[in-house]
């Protein structure tokens, strides 16, 4: 991509955020090819908020029924919950996350998807009766990973609830849970 003009570049800069808001200053300067300074002057004149700011700006706005619920524990940041609907958490990883070979455990990720299923069936005494998961990719440290859990299904007690965690725009595990009440296995 050549050098372009300014307001062009601010265009083109709204338009990407508009489809991929989860995209960081480093990676639109290096689209762009511009300094990352270049970059956050650009999102400050257009009124544009830093890659955190527009994350929770984007979970207050598509929380509609959400619920406040202090028994709720989420691994993570809990960004957005929509009672027996949908949920949004954050997760920002640490160097003391990994593992011998660099990168995050892949423990956490599966405590993440497991308690914010939980927090979307609104049930904290709830056991995953099956999970089917997947580790996509690895994860290094200083990371924020978003996790998004959606309820597709109920039959009886039993939801049916999948998970999804991105880096940016990359998937890096998903994971579909049966889950159901602790009482109904004892």
């Amino acid at each position: 991509m050549s050098r372009i003009k300014k307001q062009e570049r601010q265009q083109q800069l709204r338009e990407k955020l508009n489809n991929t808001p989860f995209v960081t200053d480093e990676e639109l300067a290096a689209f762009f090819q511009v300094s990352v300074p270049t970059i956050r002057l650009d999102r400050l004149e257009l009124g544009i908020p830093e890659l955190r700011e527009r994350i929770k700006a984007m979970a207050e706005e598509h929380s509609h029924d959400t619920i406040e619920n202090e028994r709720v524990e989420v691994v993570g940041e809990l960004l957005d919950l929509t009672a027996g609907k949908q949920g949004l958490s954050m997760l920002h990883t640490t160097a003391d996350m990994l593992d011998a070979t660099g990168y995050v455990e892949p423990h956490f990720l599966y405590a993440q998807a497991d308690s914010l299923a939980k927090a979307v069936i609104g049930i904290p005494a709830a056991i995953a009766g099956v999970g089917n998961i997947k580790y996509k990719n690895p994860v290094a440290a200083e990371c924020n990973l978003v996790a998004k859990a959606e309820v597709v299904r109920r039959r009886g007690d039993k939801a049916f609830i999948w998970v999804t965690i991105k880096d940016k725009v990359r998937e890096v595990f998903r994971a579909k849970f049966i889950m159901e009440p602790v009482k109904n296995r004892m």
